[in-house]
């Protein structure tokens, strides 16, 4: 997004095959590469939870990236607009410091990963930051809060400005009254 674009604006550019994606005052939507898998998101408190880079080595590697730009929703508030069928799912708890189940959903067209469920935070997923279709909300509303397991970062990478920097994981483990 250009230095000088309008960020009270959606900006919704080309960015492979969809071309359906939108987003309102409080909603959005959120498309995997080939267009297959559509998500519709809230872009704000209640469904809206957080927002925050991590380090950690998972998402260092499932993104095949040097850290992960992620968000968090409420379930209640997530929809599946298409392609719920054709998301495909790897599991694993070996390498996530909770050592709680964390299943990763993928698109199995095109294999952009669009969110993950961990058993250490029922009812939320976690979405990533790239495949919101609206790239005005990647720096207004979905800005990153917070950079976590900063102690994983790479040493060429510095700290975001103005963003809080926390040793490990910034949110505990919950249970689903606690949404």
């Amino acid at each position: 997004m250009a230095a000088s674009a309008d960020k009270t604006k959606p900006y919704i550019p080309q960015a492979g095959s969809a071309n359906d994606g939108w987003s309102t005052d409080n909603k959005a939507t959120a498309t995997c590469f080939c267009g297959a898998v559509q998500l519709a998101f809230p872009t704000e408190r209640p469904g809206l939870l957080n927002t925050f880079l991590c380090h950690c080595t998972d998402c260092r590697k499932i993104t095949a990236s040097m850290f992960a730009s992620n968000f968090t929703v409420d379930d209640e508030y997530l929809e599946h607009i298409r392609g719920r069928d054709n998301l495909k799912t790897f599991a694993q708890s070996k390498t996530i410091r909770s050592g709680s189940l964390m299943t990763n959903y993928f698109c199995s067209t095109c294999g952009t990963l669009m969110y993950r469920v961990g058993e250490a935070y029922p009812g939320v997923s976690i979405l990533r930051l790239g495949t919101v279709d609206d790239f005005t909300l990647h720096e207004t509303r979905l800005k990153a809060q917070v950079e976590q397991f900063i102690e994983d970062r790479a040493t060429w990478l510095t700290p975001v400005e103005g963003v809080k920097q926390c040793v490990g994981g910034a949110f505990k483990k919950r249970s689903a009254s606690q949404l």
